[in-house]
């Protein structure tokens, strides 16, 4: 094993290796069903023996740090290893990267190309993070039984569906991921972003109409930015890049790792309850992890190699419960049978006058109201975004303080309370425009003031008089201590990660014009605004 092997080890409690040398192939040719050729690298197990087979599909290169730490890491822990580069990428053919375009297919040959090499045992397992997770689920309900173990990793079935809801753009995650992709293979591609290339995306952000934000990010249109932004999630132009509907036709085992604050959560934990409706039996690990976090990585690597591993191997892993989940609040691991868990009952916490939040409901408490403004929008602060940096949970106490988020407070919990599974709020509100968002995040609030975001969501609401609106929060695990406060934020934007509702009736893409809006916020006897909490 290499220093920086045995660096890794340590830093990411790795099991230890069992292979002392490994040796690389690199830029061998896989063809494409239609003769493209896409490249890929073979990471193996230097000496006599046989092992399986780790396959990992990537639109972002086969060297640097995703070589050394799927390739090499892995084949010091017998494996082959083999990173093939999407099409359009780092040497693949098939021109321009478009994203999740022909993965299945390419998938399909990849694994044939497998099968007809000397060194291949006849087992492999799929394996790796967000986009290199979604490319194990475009072949996993046809997939060949040479296939015996997956493990996505903080990713999702429709992959890019997850951010495209109805009136709504995840708009943080695309434009960055676009102005990433597009830019990765220049030279220098790294130092460029940090030395000016973020800034550049991040102004990029605030351009109208949303239909020109790849021009200012990149100096031209970005194919897969323009599609995300006029296709939404439920459009047919998505139905062969959409492979929710077939996960439980999935027979591969699957074990997820998952993380509470990644962008993906709710769309992996769909695609665990299909497979549990399905009859299959899936493993699902959800850590204090956001997106790119190295101990949600670390998980992924054990879970290869612990667990999929034996299985390809035809060995029986280890026992563990079905769900395994990280505990926020008392930061510990938890083992149950199923998600959500058995024995946890909604309870409602109302939004009361006077910024209080408690189990009763108000009287004839008059609304609190708030003005959103687009052209100096609420921010959006910590939670689940694509980047490390500000990701996570964060002190919120800064945006609390702006007059455009309310913010509801308990009192002081005289006990713990144990909150977990799948929290919703239910908002009466009304708006003085034909659109608006509404955000919804739960805090919690330690002694000494500090309020740190748990989980939240956003929807666009098209009001209709006093109406009735239904927020799904981000799942959830945790702990609120004895001597600390519960707190719910209100507001009307959380950007960049989601584009600003301008107020106005034109399509999301080509909205130009914002409008300031008034939000009323109810909370009496008849219009009972309430978060409801999953609690023991």
């Amino acid at each position: 094993m290499t220093v920086t092997g045995w660096v890794a080890q340590r830093l990411l409690k790795l099991p230890p290796a069992t292979v002392p040398k490994v040796v690389v192939e690199r830029d061998l040719p896989v063809p494409a069903d239609d003769g493209v050729t896409l490249l890929a690298d073979h990471w193996a197990p230097a000496g006599p023996g046989t092992f399986p087979t780790a396959l990992v599909r990537s639109p972002y290169g086969r060297g640097g740090p995703l070589g050394w730490m799927m390739g090499r890491l892995l084949a010091e822990r017998g494996f082959h290893v083999v990173i093939v580069s999407c099409r359009g990428t780092f040497g693949s053919g098939g021109g321009e990267f478009r994203a999740m375009r022909q993965e299945r297919a390419d998938g399909h040959a990849a694994l044939r190309w497998l099968a007809e090499q000397p060194w291949f045992d006849g087992s492999v397992v799929l394996t790796g993070a967000s986009y290199l997770g979604y490319t194990q689920w475009v072949v996993a309900a046809d997939a060949p039984v040479q296939v015996k173990a997956m493990i996505p990793h903080v990713t999702s079935s429709r992959l890019a569906m997850a951010f495209l809801r109805p009136g709504r753009i995840e708009l943080e995650t695309l434009l960055s991921w676009s102005a990433m992709t597009a830019t990765q293979e220049q030279r220098f591609a790294g130092l460029r972003r940090l030395l000016g290339g973020r800034k550049r995306v991040e102004a990029a952000m605030r351009t109208l109409p949303l239909a020109n934000g790849d021009q200012a990010a990149l100096g031209r249109e970005w194919p897969f930015y323009q599609e995300c932004l006029h296709h939404d999630q439920d459009d047919p132009y998505w139905k062969d890049e959409d492979f929710s509907a077939i996960v439980g036709d999935v027979k591969v085992p699957v074990s997820s790792i998952a993380g509470w604050y990644d962008i993906f959560l709710a769309d992996q934990l769909r695609d665990y309850k299909a497979l549990v409706a399905a009859g299959r039996p899936p493993r699902l690990t959800i850590g204090p992890w956001y997106h790119s976090h190295p101990q949600g990585l670390a998980a992924s690597l054990w879970e290869t190699v612990r667990w999929a591993g034996p299985l390809a191997r035809g060995d029986k892993p280890g026992y563990r419960a079905p769900v395994r989940l990280f505990v926020m609040g008392v930061k510990e691991w938890r083992e149950f049978d199923q998600w959500p868990p058995a024995g946890y009952s909604p309870q409602r916490w109302h939004l009361l006058s006077g910024n209080a939040l408690g189990p009763t409901p108000g009287g004839f408490d008059v609304p609190t109201s708030f003005t959103y403004d687009p052209a100096d929008p609420t921010p959006s602060v910590g939670g689940a975004k694509l980047e490390a940096r500000g990701a996570g949970p964060v002190d919120n106490r800064a945006v609390e303080a702006r007059s455009d988020v309310l913010t509801f407070t308990s009192d002081v919990l005289a006990a713990d309370l144990e909150v977990i599974g799948e929290v919703s709020a239910e908002v009466w509100l009304r708006a003085d425009r034909p659109a608006c968002d509404l955000f919804v995040r739960l805090c919690d609030v330690d002694q000494r003031g500090r309020s740190i975001n748990i989980c939240d969501d956003l929807v666009k609401v098209r009001p209709d008089g006093i109406t009735q609106v239904t927020v799904d929060l981000s799942p959830t695990a945790h702990v609120f201590r004895r001597g600390h406060r519960l707190r719910v934020q209100v507001s009307a934007a959380a950007f960049p990660r989601f584009a600003r509702n301008l107020g106005g009736d034109d399509p999301v893409p080509t909205a130009s014009t914002p409008w300031k809006t008034t939000v009323e916020v109810f909370h009496d006897a008849g219009h009972p605004s309430a978060i409801l909490l999953p609690v023991k």
